[in-house]
């Protein structure tokens, strides 16, 4: 463990620039809850389990065209959790160390929340792979057009997972409006917003010379950040405490949460150990 984050560590120090790669592990130490797992999903939503709705079910556009009320008592639900929630220290870690480097960092997360915006990473550095809860899209994607979601203030009835306040609506059509975000079996997704922020990436992507991908809590039963960040072909810092397995010999390990393991190599950046120095 102690080699790994120190290895780690060097990687990070001899870097001119960072891809920080994010899954859903990253925001379990900000208190967001962890859907590994049909029981522990439902301990987040127990009116889903009255249901007898999995995460796969619910997290689906069918609903908002079916029953709205409860799709929105769904993504409702989320958007107020993480509107109220504040991203972890490691967040800071991360953006300190980007700040440092020549060429600066981008985030590729399949995270929705906006949480790396909210602790400060600059917009036009950060790709949402799955989309983002803060903003909507018509239903029925009646002009292609994606909107903020500041107006949207959810009333939520927990005990059965359904949305009390007005439903939102597409400010052309009146058609139901939905989180702009990829769900399952979703052919209505507008990707448009996150094909720009790939575009960004690319252009960014191109200036980096030694950039080192560090990946936060990304697993493997959606693997789309696991795979993004291996396709950049650099050292590969992976951080997990249940999916660190290393793909490669590029990759190291470290089998700890996200937050745990930003910290010990802040420790260890700070002391300078091993005559660690950022070349940039």
């Amino acid at each position: 463990m102690d080699a790994a984050v120190l290895a780690a560590a060097r990687l990070i120090a001899e870097a001119d620039s960072l891809i920080i790669t994010a899954g859903a592990g990253m925001g379990v130490d900000s208190g967001l809850p962890d859907f590994r797992g049909t029981q522990g999903f439902w301990r987040a939503y127990p009116g889903l389990e009255k249901a007898g709705l999995r995460f796969e079910e619910i997290a689906s556009p069918v609903h908002f065209a079916s029953d709205p009320a409860l799709g929105w008592g769904f993504y409702g639900h989320r958007l107020k959790l993480y509107r109220q929630t504040v991203p972890h220290a490691g967040f800071g870690l991360l953006l300190g160390w980007g700040r440092t480097k020549q060429h600066g960092c981008f985030v590729f997360t399949s995270n929705v929340d906006g949480h790396f915006r909210k602790a400060g990473f600059d917009p036009q550095g950060v790709a949402e792979c799955h989309g983002s809860i803060l903003h909507l899209q018509c239903l029925e994607n009646c002009t292609g057009d994606i909107w903020p979601a500041g107006a949207v203030q959810p009333e939520i009835d927990e005990g059965n997972c359904r949305m009390t306040s007005p439903l939102p609506r597409c400010p052309h059509c009146d058609a139901i409006a939905r989180p702009n975000i990829l769900m399952f079996g979703d052919w209505g997704w507008n990707e448009a917003r996150t094909a720009g922020q790939q575009a960004r990436f690319n252009a960014w992507r191109k200036t980096a010379r030694r950039p080192v991908v560090v990946e936060l809590g990304a697993g493997t039963t959606v693997p789309s950040v696991r795979v993004f960040g291996e396709r950049q072909r650099v050292p590969l810092i992976r951080i997990n405490p249940v999916d660190s397995a290393a793909d490669g010999g590029r990759t190291v390990s470290i089998p700890l949460g996200a937050l745990d393991a930003l910290q010990r190599l802040q420790c260890i950046l700070d002391t300078g150990e091993a005559g660690l120095r950022d070349p940039s």
